[in-house]
C-alpha cells in the first residue's frame, strides 16, 4: 500500500472514507449484494484467465479482488478512500499478487510508474462517481496492454426494480432520479457530493477511441437494488428465483438493469502525453 503524496480526498470518496471499518459489516450480510456479485464474478472469471495481472478501479474493501487472488489472479486495487484501500490492504497481507494504492479513477496517471496490465475491472458503480470518464479512459488505456479487457459495472439508468422499490417506499422523489442529466447531488455519512447516471453511448463515446465496446449485461434486472433491504434478504427462495429469471435475461435486458456491466477491449490507438 501507498499512502505517501496522497492528495486532498475527493467529495464521494470523503463519504466511503468514514464508513470503510464498518462498509463490509453493513452490506455484507445482504444476500440482493451477494446476488449481483455472483454475476459480476462469473463475468471476471471468463475475461480474466488465471495468471492475469489486473488493475482495479475503485475496488473499496477489496472484496472482489480476494476473490480473483485466491483462483490465480493478481490485482492492484485503486481507490481514492485512504481509509478503503487501508483495509483492502490488511485482508491482502501475506497474500501473493496483491498490492493496494490510494488513487482516484480520474488521476490513474498516478500509475504510470506500473507495467502494462493484462486487463481491468470496476465493480458496484464506483464509476459513477466520475463525472468525465474521458479523463478515465484515457489514463485506464495508457496502463493497459493492447487487446486487454475492461469490464466496467456502472448503475443502470433505467431500473424498474428501483422503481418499484421506492414507490413502495412512497419516496417518489428517488424513483426516476436515473433519468437526470448532469451531476446529480447526493449525501452519505453526512457527506455531499455528486453522482452521474451514465448513458451507454455517452460511456463508449468518452472511452474512444481507446476501448472498443464489444457487450454488455444487466446485472440485477429482476433481483432488486440493494434499496429492497434488509427485506429481500429475509425471502431467499424469492431471491433464488429472481436470480434464475436473470441469468436468463440479463442480455437481451440488459439496460434496466439495477447495474450494467460493460464489457471493452484495449484498442491499438496510441495515447496522447
Amino acid at each position: 500500500m501507498s499512502l505517501a503524496g496522497t492528495p486532498d480526498i475527493p467529495a464521494p470518496a470523503r463519504a466511503f472514507d468514514a464508513m470503510a471499518e464498518g462498509f463490509d459489516g453493513r452490506f455484507g450480510s445482504w444476500l440482493s449484494v451477494a446476488a449481483q456479485r455472483r454475476v459480476v464474478r462469473a463475468a471476471l472469471a471468463k475475461a480474466f484467465p488465471s495468471g492475469a495481472r489486473l488493475l482495479e478501479v475503485g475496488g473499496g474493501t477489496g472484496e472482489d479482488a480476494i476473490w480473483l487472488l485466491e483462483r490465480g489472479r493478481r490485482v492492484l486495487l485503486t481507490d481514492a478512500s485512504p481509509s478503503m484501500v487501508r483495509v483492502a490492504s490488511a485482508k491482502f497481507a501475506g497474500r501473493f499478487g496483491a498490492e493496494a494504492r490510494v488513487a482516484a479513477a480520474e488521476a490513474l496517471e498516478r500509475l504510470a510508474d506500473q507495467p502494462a496490465f493484462d486487463g481491468a475491472y470496476s465493480n458496484f458503480a464506483a464509476l459513477n462517481c466520475v463525472s468525465d470518464l474521458s479523463v478515465f479512459g484515457r489514463g485506464l488505456a495508457g496502463l493497459l496492454r493492447p487487446g486487454a479487457p475492461a469490464l466496467l459495472v456502472v448503475f443502470g439508468t433505467c431500473c424498474p426494480g428501483e422503481w418499484l422499490v421506492e414507490g413502495l417506499r412512497r419516496r417518489s422523489g428517488a424513483m426516476f432520479r436515473r433519468f437526470a442529466r448532469g451531476d446529480v447531488p447526493a449525501r452519505l455519512n453526512k457527506q455531499d457530493f455528486t453522482v452521474r447516471y451514465h448513458r451507454s453511448t455517452d460511456i463508449a463515446r468518452a472511452l474512444a477511441p481507446w476501448f472498443r465496446l464489444q457487450g454488455r449485461q444487466g446485472v440485477g434486472v429482476f433481483v432488486p437494488p440493494s434499496a429492497a433491504e434488509p427485506w429481500i434478504s429475509r425471502h431467499p427462495s424469492l431471491l433464488a428465483s429472481l436470480e434464475a429469471i436473470d441469468s436468463v435475461v440479463s442480455r437481451p435486458l440488459a439496460g434496466l438493469g439495477d447495474h450494467v456491466l460493460y464489457r471493452f477491449v484495449r484498442t491499438e490507438a496510441e495515447v496522447d502525453r
